[in-house]
């Protein structure tokens, strides 16, 4: 959060989060993940697991994706002004893929007297493909 928050007011419908763009993915992330995550589904790290299942190559695990929109979103606001998160999963991520983490207001509103936003999120590769679409709702100091 290094730049500081516009006033309730000032935020606007249509405005954004600033996006975060990662490295492309890699099998080490993948493995990196499967470790610290505790799902080890080899479709995840394992090439010839993955081609017998009929895929051309490992992937991303769904939840990695999820982890990476959240910590875009985290960097923006506390994680304590979170009240809501959720996703859709739409596409997988590849390795190789280098995705951009995006959000957008789409609802300014009050709920017992707290200011809250609602976004639009998305995870997408460089040619634009979504890869996940969610929406987070967040209080607004």
């Amino acid at each position: 959060m290094s730049t500081p928050l516009p006033s309730f007011q000032d935020l606007a419908v249509g405005d954004a989060i600033p996006p975060m763009t990662l490295p492309a993915l890699s099998r080490l992330t993948l493995a990196l993940y499967c470790g610290a995550s505790g799902d080890h589904n080899p479709i995840h790290v394992d090439s010839d697991f993955a081609r017998s299942a009929g895929m051309p190559d490992v992937f991303a695990h769904g939840m990695l994706s999820m982890a990476w929109l959240a910590r875009a979103l985290t960097n923006w606001v506390p994680q304590s002004a979170i009240r809501a998160y959720s996703v859709r999963f739409a596409a997988i991520t590849q390795v190789g893929e280098s995705i951009t983490c995006a959000g957008v207001v789409t609802e300014k509103f009050e709920i017992d007297g707290e200011h809250r936003i609602r976004l639009s999120l998305t995870t997408a590769n460089a040619q634009g493909q979504i890869k996940l679409a969610g929406d987070a709702v967040v209080a607004w100091p």
